[in-house]
């Protein structure tokens, strides 16, 4: 004869209650988990953009450092450069002024010169027609014959003295011309120095105004923080 079990039906019923109760609960605690997680994911997401985008800022910025530092050094090296070419311009011209100045004593001493050997050979020259003048008076007296020699031999020794002089005055003008031509050409090869150091100065002067320029557009304000939008929950 089989034994048969007496079970509670209405005590079944309030634990089956219950469990299902606590299943419920369960349930809504693993849904709103779930919620959290998501809201978790989303906030991790943000960050991670965030973070991505304040990488980036930072790096940009350290270009933009970077570069600022070497226009600094370019600029200091085009100041440096453009006080070497000024102080090169300056001894060139105090060079010049001094080439100058001796060019002009130069000239002065042989226009000197050249002076005294005229006044010498004047005086020689009138000696020599003091000289022919008596002599001629001499020759009046002694005859007419010996008048003709001296007459010839002192206009000989007058052709050869104005030759002389002659030969003397253009050697003087020739070395006058000399001088000129070695001043001018001290005065062209100042001027093509000066100008080229001047076009140095100049293009140096620009390249530091563009540098100026290009680098100065990079120095716009920029945003540290970019703006990001908030995640929708």
């Amino acid at each position: 004869m089989t034994k048969l079990n007496c079970v509670n039906l209405d005590q079944f019923m309030e634990e089956f209650a219950e469990l299902e109760k606590e299943i419920t609960a369960v349930n809504g605690k693993n849904n709103l988990l779930e919620i959290m997680l998501e809201d978790a994911n989303r906030l991790i997401k943000f960050y991670l953009t965030k973070e991505k985008s304040l990488i980036e800022e930072r790096d940009s910025l350290l270009i933009t450092v970077s570069r600022l530092q070497q226009t600094l050094q370019e600029q200091c090296n085009l100041r440096v450069e453009n006080e070497r070419l000024k102080n090169n311009m300056a001894h060139m011209k105090r060079q010049n002024e001094r080439s100058a100045e001796d060019g002009e004593a130069e000239l002065q001493r042989l226009v000197g010169e050249m002076k005294t050997e005229e006044d010498r050979h004047k005086r020689e020259l009138e000696a020599v027609r003091q000289q022919c003048r008596r002599e001629v008076e001499q020759a009046h007296r002694k005859g007419f014959s010996q008048l003709e020699a001296k007459d010839a031999e002192a206009k000989k020794l007058l052709e050869e003295k104005d030759m002389d002089l002659e030969e003397m005055k253009k050697r003087l003008k020739d070395q006058e011309r000399e001088r000129q031509s070695e001043l001018l050409k001290l005065q062209m090869e100042f001027g093509a120095k000066l100008a080229r150091v001047q076009n140095t100065a100049q293009w140096s002067q620009q390249q530091q105004q563009q540098q100026q320029q290009q680098h100065g557009s990079n120095l716009l304000p920029q945003s540290v923080f970019k703006r990001v939008s908030s995640p929708h929950r």
